[in-house]
């Protein structure tokens, strides 16, 4: 049997703003919840799930070749919220940014050039970046009374250039995923 591999596309962010989340994480460590790590912190573009090492190479060629397209460009980090905005009780804790015609055309190729390689169910729903803080425990969550659920709801002010897109595998454990960068690709210089 084939090895698989548990694929997706990011952007990572800088150590700076990796260190500025953690700090942010601290406020609420009392929620029930499982904190990601500084280092696997970053904004999921596309999830193309188990992939063979065949399916694998063909994704990093098509992403190179997508990424190729596109110049850097900034991504805005305004809140940090429960999410996703229609679930109760929430998912997650997460940053959140503005949508940007850049970083939608950059997906959209991406995940276009993706589906002509592979084969994975992709996501045409709107893509408003965002940061996964915290995975909260949903059966912990719910025995909170609703009075005395932490307020989350934060606006924050941050701004990064993205210049790379990364193909990466997740490895899942019990002390959590760890994330390893199997290819990065610089965007376009200008």
């Amino acid at each position: 049997m084939q090895k698989r591999h548990r694929i997706f596309v990011a952007i990572n962010l800088s150590s700076d703003i990796k260190k500025l989340l953690v700090r942010k994480q601290k406020q609420w460590k009392d929620l029930p919840a499982t904190w990601v790590e500084e280092e696997n912190l970053h904004i999921t573009l596309v999830f193309l799930g188990e992939l063979t090492d065949i399916e694998l190479g063909e994704a990093c060629m098509a992403v190179k070749s997508a990424v190729a397209q596109h110049q850097p460009f900034d991504i805005q980090l305004e809140k940090i919220d429960y999410g996703p905005d229609d679930k109760i009780p929430p998912k997650f804790i997460w940053v959140s940014g503005q949508k940007s015609p850049e970083l939608s055309a950059l997906k959209d190729n991406v995940q276009n050039a993706l589906l002509e390689k592979i084969n994975f169910l992709p996501e045409y729903r709107g893509f408003t970046p965002h940061i996964t803080l915290a995975r909260i425990h949903t059966m912990e969550w719910r025995q909170i009374e609703p009075e005395e659920r932490p307020e989350v709801a934060e606006s924050v002010d941050l701004a990064f250039t993205v210049e790379s897109i990364e193909v990466m595998e997740s490895h899942l454990s019990k002390s959590g995923p760890q994330y390893t960068i199997i290819e990065s690709f610089p965007l376009a210089e200008s």
